[in-house]
């Protein structure tokens, strides 16, 4: 008798260790649609964050916003947009409330338009300090989604601009113009790796470059490289609207005077409190900080395809700045 209960007994448990199993690998690997206009995402992996513990972030981040974050309403004549100013906080942390409406003229829909690693995500984060309002995207990133980007997966003029990592006749079709975001093809590619493998500020271990004795490495640095270099010459050349570039070199040597041009070239009023406050709160959680290797993932034959590369498009990129 105290055998058959102890045989029921596990058996009721394993029942409940399987459905749990079920239920749990049902809930974070739900499959998505990575198509979009009959073309398949070239970054999909995008799509498909939902756990933001084993990406990078918390359910705690708190970050502090200069003002309430707020969406543009659309629903107005000629274009015509509203920001209303409601409950916010402001440079010095406490709370107030304004009243004040403010109407725009919006031209269009501009693309933030990058190669994965190139700081898309902290400009994002700098703009929204600047403004106030929202800004969108082409992915529905769960783990940003969740810390300080509710509008992922928004693609229209209720955002200050989308992001993207798309490019072809597809991504453009929405966008009358594009602010190009690029970075050093060795740095990006180098946060691009660390992002797939720690989320968007955690970094790859050391024994992730020397998987498949570094076969994997080296397929990820050619083929990132070829994408970098197809992402900003497709933009830059191709793109039928107006094209601003934005080395992120700048975005850090000079943010004040690179963040006024992007408000300026979105033809948005630059508020000088909030952007004050935005380049005091200028690191928020957005930036992956410095970690150093005790050995060089690049090898000399990597470098030189690299600067190569980076010769070429930087040449075509800075008659265009």
């Amino acid at each position: 008798m105290v055998l058959q209960s102890w045989r029921l007994f596990g058996v009721s448990v394993t029942i409940i260790i399987y459905i749990c199993s079920v239920l749990f690998l049902s809930m974070n690997s739900t499959p998505r649609s990575n198509q979009r206009n009959g073309q398949a995402e070239r970054f999909a992996e995008f799509a498909n964050f939902r756990n933001t513990r084993f990406r990078g972030f918390t359910s705690r981040t708190n970050i502090r916003w200069c003002n309430g974050l707020k969406y543009l309403k659309t629903n107005l004549p000629n274009n015509m947009i509203t920001i209303i100013s409601t409950l916010g906080s402001n440079k010095a942390g406490t709370t107030e409330t304004s009243k004040s409406e403010t109407e725009y003229r919006v031209p269009g829909l501009t693309a933030l338009a990058s190669f994965p690693g190139s700081g898309n995500t902290w400009l994002r984060y700098l703009l929204q300090q600047a403004t106030g309002i929202l800004t969108g995207s082409v992915y529905k990133d769960y783990g940003l989604l969740k810390t300080g980007f509710p509008a992922e997966n928004i693609r229209n003029n209720s955002v200050l601009l989308v992001k993207t990592h798309e490019f072809g006749p597809n991504a453009w079709e929405p966008f009358t113009k594009a602010i190009l975001l690029v970075r050093d093809p060795e740095k990006a590619i180098l946060a691009e790796f660390n992002r797939q493998s720690g989320g968007h500020i955690g970094f790859a271990s050391p024994d992730r470059y020397k998987r498949t004795r570094g076969k994997y490495w080296t397929q990820f640095v050619l083929k990132s490289l070829k994408m970098w270099e197809a992402t900003n010459l497709s933009w830059a050349r191709d793109f039928s609207g107006n094209v601003k570039v934005v080395f992120y070199e700048d975005l850090v040597g000079d943010l004040e005077k690179t963040l006024r041009g992007v408000l300026n070239y979105i033809e948005f009023p630059i508020n000088e409190s909030l952007l004050s406050c935005a380049l005091t709160r200028r690191e928020g959680v957005f930036r992956r900080k410095k970690r150093f290797l005790n050995f060089d993932p690049f090898t000399l034959s990597m470098r030189s395809i690299i600067k190569q590369k980076k010769l070429s498009v930087y040449k075509y990129l800075e008659k265009l700045k």
